[in-house]
């Protein structure tokens, strides 16, 4: 059995000037979301699994955005999962989990919004890109429940401040969106 692997690419250099150690929080945050899935979905594979955190911006988000989702904005976070939940597993090989990409400028404007530091709320959008990777959503209010109950408790070991606490939780956000 080997060690989970979390890639960070840093597609934005600014990340590293507005957020000092982005790469290093972020992993972490990656590293820990993976492990409490993994645990919280009761699954029992002995494989390592893979995935990229890519620390781009607006610009690049917004085609992402665009071309998989047919919206033309950029957006704080998007995951693009390789693995399907419930998928058979391939005996000793990495499991791909997908790629978590976050758009600074969207991120940093986020946090000032939210009046949050940048690296919490980037610690709190890779926590919530990765559990997308593991099939978690928030689409609808027992879905965001788990999730966001989730989140809250991956971010309190990182000693990130609930996040949901004085903004929209993800909840009232599923419902708005409907």
């Amino acid at each position: 059995m080997g060690s989970n692997t979390v890639d960070i690419s840093l597609a934005c250099a600014d990340w590293a000037r507005i957020c000092p150690g982005a790469s290093g929080l972020a992993r972490s945050a990656a590293e820990l979301a993976v492990a409490r899935a993994k645990a919280a979905l009761g699954l029992a594979w002995q494989e390592p699994v893979e995935l990229g955190i890519i620390l781009g911006d607006d610009a690049s988000q917004r085609r992402l955005n665009r071309s998989h989702r047919g919206r033309d904005a950029p957006t704080n976070v998007l995951a693009f999962s390789a693995w399907e939940p419930g998928a058979r597993l391939p005996p000793s090989a990495p499991v791909l989990l997908g790629d978590v990409v976050l758009a600074l400028e969207t991120v940093i404007g986020e946090a000032a919004e939210q009046k949050k530091p940048v690296a919490d709320h980037l610690r709190h959008l890779t926590v919530h890109g990765v559990l997308h990777l593991f099939g978690y959503d928030h689409v609808t209010q027992p879905d965001a429940a788990l999730m966001e109950s989730l989140e809250r408790s991956i971010l309190s070991e990182l000693g990130v401040p609930d996040p949901y606490r004085d903004t929209m939780s993800s909840i009232e956000h599923a419902a708005v969106q409907r």
